[in-house]
C-alpha cells in the first residue's frame, strides 16, 4: 500500500512541515458512514470495530477513549489513588502523565531519565520509592521501551501498580511485547501528532482482569451503562466515580481506517528514521547524540532528536532550520521545573540528565508523507547548521 501526503514532495526548497496526517479517502468513506448510521455519540458501530480490531491486536480488554489524557485519569481512578499516595515517573514528559496523579491529590515523584533512550532511569526507581508510593509510570518517549522487566520486578517487590504511559506507543515493542502489555494498564495516544490518528483521542489497554468492569463504569460516568446495553442489567445507575470518556463514533470511524492502515504508516516512519540516522551518524563526531534503540525494542518511528554537545546550541539551530522553512522543534519543559511542578510535585535528585536533555534536544520533521527528498533537504541542512553552531 502506498503512503499518500497531500503535502508537495517536488520542490525540495518548499516548507517542510513537523508533523502532517497522513489521510486518504479510506478516512473519508468511514467517516461518511459513520454519519450516515445517525449515532455519532459515543459507542456506535465504529467504536465497536475499534474495540475488536484493538483486542485482538494486544490481547487484552481495551477501551477507546477521547484521549491519552482521559485513559491516564481514568488509570489513577483504577489505581485508587489517595491524597498523599505518591507515583514515581519521569519528568521528561507530558502535562498529562503528572496531572492525572495530581488530580487525585496524589504526588508525582519524579526521576531522572537514561542518557541514551530518554526513558526513566530504572536504576533510579527503587531509591525512590517510600510507604507513600502507590504506583510507577513509566513513559515509552519516542516510541522507544522503558525497561520494562526490571520495571515490573521492581513494582512486584514492593507491590506497586504499574501504569504505562505508552501514548507514543503504537506500533512498538519491547522484548517482542506490544507497549502498553506490560503493566496493570497502558494508555495510548491518537493524537493528530501521533504516528496513527483519529484528530483527537486515546485508549485504555487493562491488562489486570481484575479492573475492567470498574473501567467501564468509569468511563461511562461513574454508571453501569455497558452492562445495561449488553443486557447483564435491567437498569442502569451510578455506582462509582467517573467521568464522559467516550469519543464520538465519527472520531472512532477515521481511527479504524488509520488502524487498518497502521503497518504501512509504521514502515515508511521507520524508513524515515533510518534515513536520518544514516545521514546524520556523522555528527556524533562533534559531540552530538542521536537516539539510541536497544537491541530487544523495536521503535516505531514516531521522533528522530539531536542532542547538541551544549544547550546553549539549541536555539540557534532551531532558528537557523526555521529561517529555511524547516520545522524542528524542541521538546518537554522537565515537569519538576515547571510552576505547578514544584507547587504539586517533588523530585527525588537533582534529575542532571532530564535538565540537559530538556534544555537540548531538537526534534526533526517525521511523518509518513514526507518524501526523501525532503529527508534529505532536512539532512543536508542539519548538517550545515550543526557544523557552524557547533563551530
Amino acid at each position: 500500500m502506498q503512503i499518500s501526503s497531500s503535502v508537495d514532495t517536488k520542490a525540495t526548497t518548499s516548507p517542510v512541515p513537523f508533523n502532517h496526517p497522513d489521510l486518504t479517502s479510506t478516512e473519508t468513506q468511514y467517516v461518511i458512514e459513520a454519519l450516515r448510521t445517525g449515532k455519532i455519540s459515543g459507542d456506535g458501530s465504529f467504536t465497536k470495530r475499534c474495540h475488536d480490531f484493538l483486542s485482538k491486536h494486544y490481547g487484552c480488554s481495551v477501551l477507546l477513549v477521547h484521549s491519552c489524557t482521559a485513559a491516564l485519569e481514568m488509570s489513577a481512578l483504577l489505581a485508587d489513588l489517595q491524597p498523599g499516595d505518591e507515583v514515581i515517573m519521569p519528568s521528561f514528559t507530558f502535562v498529562s502523565t503528572a496531572n492525572a496523579v495530581v488530580l487525585r491529590g496524589a504526588v508525582p515523584v519524579f526521576v531522572d531519565i537514561r542518557p541514551d533512550t530518554l526513558n526513566i532511569d530504572e536504576r533510579l526507581i527503587e531509591a525512590a520509592i517510600t510507604k507513600r508510593t502507590r504506583a510507577i509510570m513509566p513513559v515509552h518517549y519516542a516510541g522507544v521501551g522503558a525497561a520494562m522487566r526490571e520495571i515490573l520486578a521492581i513494582a512486584k517487590a514492593h507491590k506497586l501498580i504499574v501504569i504505562e504511559d505508552a501514548a507514543q506507543g503504537y506500533e512498538a515493542t519491547y522484548d517482542d511485547v506490544p507497549l502498553g502489555r506490560f503493566g496493570d494498564l497502558g494508555c495510548l495516544s491518537f493524537h493528530e501528532t501521533k504516528n496513527v490518528v483519529s484528530g483527537e483521542g486515546g485508549a485504555l489497554l487493562i491488562n489486570n482482569p481484575e479492573l475492567v468492569d470498574r473501567a467501564q463504569y468509569i468511563r461511562e460516568k461513574g454508571t453501569n451503562r455497558t452492562q445495561f446495553l449488553q443486557r447483564y442489567v435491567s437498569k442502569y445507575e451510578w455506582v462509582d466515580l467517573g467521568s464522559s470518556y467516550l469519543p464520538s463514533d465519527i472520531l472512532a470511524a477515521l481511527l479504524l481506517a488509520q488502524l487498518e492502515r497502521a503497518p504501512d504508516i509504521t514502515a515508511r516512519r521507520r524508513a524515515i528514521w533510518q534515513r536520518y540516522y544514516n545521514g546524520l551518524k556523522h555528527l556524533t563526531e562533534a559531540g552530538f547524540s542521536l537516539p539510541q534503540v536497544p537491541p530487544n525494542a523495536v521503535h516505531n518511528g514516531h521522533i528522530f532528536y539531536l542532542l547538541p554537545p551544549k544547550p546553549e546550541q539549541q536555539q540557534p539551530l532551531l532558528k537557523s532550520l526555521a529561517s529555511e522553512q524547516i520545522s524542528a522543534t524542541s521538546h518537554y519543559v522537565p515537569l519538576h521545573n515547571s510552576p505547578a511542578g514544584l507547587k504539586y510535585s517533588r523530585a527525588h535528585g537533582d534529575l542532571p540528565v532530564t535538565v540537559r536533555v530538556g534544555s537540548s534536544i531538537v526534534r526533526l520533521p517525521v511523518f509518513a508523507g514526507m518524501s526523501d527528498a525532503q529527508v534529505d533537504r532536512v539532512i543536508e541542512r542539519v548538517a550545515y547548521h550543526a557544523g557552524r553552531v557547533a563551530g
